[in-house]
């Protein structure tokens, strides 16, 4: 089977999702900050009424805070992206990856049907699927691609 086929039968839910930290919307941008540093995450989901509200991650802090202070004491609102691309932990991660090559995201919730949000979806957790998928391709790479290792190191 090729990988291809592989990543369209994949569920997202099936991928190790990333940790985010989950904010009500109104929230100022300097508590999200705050809270995103203290749970060591770089993704900020806002919520309004349990439902996704808008997405706001460091890149956002570098684009839209770091030369703008005054709006460390506004409301998230001001600098989140409102309304993000989600998927649903059933997608496949082949459109997944797929979404967030053509919009050029690093960082996709997933939202299930009830509107719960169940995780953010990175490049990691696809790196992750491949290594423990294809230990040896991934993990193994030697300094000279030409020559391929014959079983996994320690192995």
């Amino acid at each position: 089977m090729s990988l291809e086929n592989e990543l369209r039968r994949e569920r997202v839910s099936h991928l190790r999702l990333s940790g985010f930290t989950a904010v009500p919307a109104g929230t100022s941008v300097r508590d999200a900050l705050g809270k995103m540093r203290a749970e060591r995450n770089t993704v900020c989901l806002i919520t309004q009424e349990r439902s996704l509200a808008g997405i706001f991650t460091e890149r956002d802090v570098l684009r839209r805070v770091v030369d703008a202070p005054g709006v460390l004491d506004g409301p998230i609102d001001r600098v989140m992206t409102a309304d993000p691309i989600s998927v649903g932990p059933e997608a496949s991660a082949a459109v997944a990856l797929g979404l967030m090559d053509k919009h050029h995201i690093r960082n996709l919730p997933v939202v299930d049907a009830s509107g719960q949000i169940v995780g953010s979806m990175t490049h990691m957790a696809v790196i992750d699927w491949l290594a423990s998928r294809y230990p040896v391709e991934v993990l193994n790479r030697p300094p000279e691609p030409e020559r391929f290792p014959r079983k996994a190191e320690g192995g």
